[in-house]
């Protein structure tokens, strides 16, 4: 292992600890989720693009919003389960690494800024449903689709750019199953506090940033809701919101759990865990979440599944 050089030029992951049992109870679960999610998000895509009845702004995001989710499980995941088949640490190269980080953080900030943009989308359709149609056409959900992804792949590239420039000295096993940024700068050489800082302020901004329209549209949704004299109606203003709802929860919940700390080199099995959430409970969720409650979706599967069996049949 590296230990008087000047800087890594590979690392290894230590990935998860205990026994080989253990390794194989992790792999047998996770390789049964990873499908899982990848089919889920891959069928909401599916059905959102072929079915007319789902061409509307909610279901415009909620597509773009499968897509990140593939491809955020997808970067760590598959590296995670070689990790935990084979025995011993997993090598991975600087550049490798870095890749890998950037993508992740990247992917995870268009993820929060879309949640944001759904949260704004319920509530322009509860609380202003005559002006709806105007405000969200279709160059605007556009708009808000790409600003999401560019404002995430740009906003993470200087970060991930200063944190590579550190110089690792102390040793190259990072003790993580990805390349996690808190374990990288734990095996720096230089003064890290100042960068510690500005990445928490950043977590700040973009966590905080995109969770306060949330909170406040919400806030405005529910409280038109409560307004509408009948219980039926009720229910149904709630049911277009209450998937979305929970996926903000959950997908919050995570995030701020893993980034929103003043300390970035937090313990291993700490990081380990909030990751897990992020990386593979969240993706694994949402397909389920946002579908089964939806009778609309369901509706829209279900005849998808049935031209599907009759082309089949023909």
């Amino acid at each position: 292992m590296l230990k008087n050089y000047s800087s890594a030029i590979e690392f290894y992951l230590l990935g998860f600890h205990g026994s080989k049992e253990l390794h194989n109870t992790l792999f047998a679960t996770f390789f049964f989720l990873y499908p899982v999610t990848f089919i889920g998000n891959t069928v909401i895509i599916m059905v959102v693009c072929v079915d007319k009845r789902l061409q509307s702004p909610m279901y415009f995001f909620l597509g773009h919003l499968s897509v990140l989710e593939i491809l955020t499980t997808s970067v760590a995941v598959p590296l995670m389960l070689w990790g935990l088949l084979l025995p011993g640490m997993q090598a991975i190269s600087l550049i490798a690494c870095g890749a890998q980080l950037c993508l992740y953080l990247s992917l995870g900030t268009s993820e929060l800024v879309l949640v944001g943009a759904m949260a704004v989308d319920r509530y322009v359709a509860v609380c202003n449903p005559l002006r709806y149609n105007i405000i969200m056409n279709s160059h605007t959900c556009i708009w808000v689709v790409i600003l999401s992804w560019v404002f995430g792949f740009l906003f993470q590239i200087l970060p991930v750019y200063a944190t590579f420039q550190l110089t690792f000295c102390k040793s190259n096993v990072l003790d993580h199953f990805y390349c996690d940024r808190g374990q990288l700068l734990k095996l720096s050489c230089d003064d890290s506090h100042f960068t510690q800082f500005a990445l928490f302020l950043m977590a700040v901004f973009i966590i905080i940033g995109s969770l306060i329209p949330t909170i406040v549209s919400y806030t405005c949704v529910i409280s038109t809701i409560l307004k509408i004299p009948s219980v039926s109606g009720q229910r149904k203003a709630f049911s277009t919101c209450v998937s979305h709802f929970a996926f903000v929860v959950i997908a919050y919940g995570s995030c701020l759990f893993l980034f929103v700390k003043p300390k970035q080199t937090q313990a291993a099995e700490y990081n380990r865990v909030a990751s897990l959430m992020v990386l593979v409970v969240t993706p694994f969720l949402n397909p389920f979440v946002f579908t089964l409650r939806n009778e609309k979706f369901v509706e829209a599967f279900r005849d998808v599944m049935k031209r599907c069996c009759q082309r089949l049949k023909d």
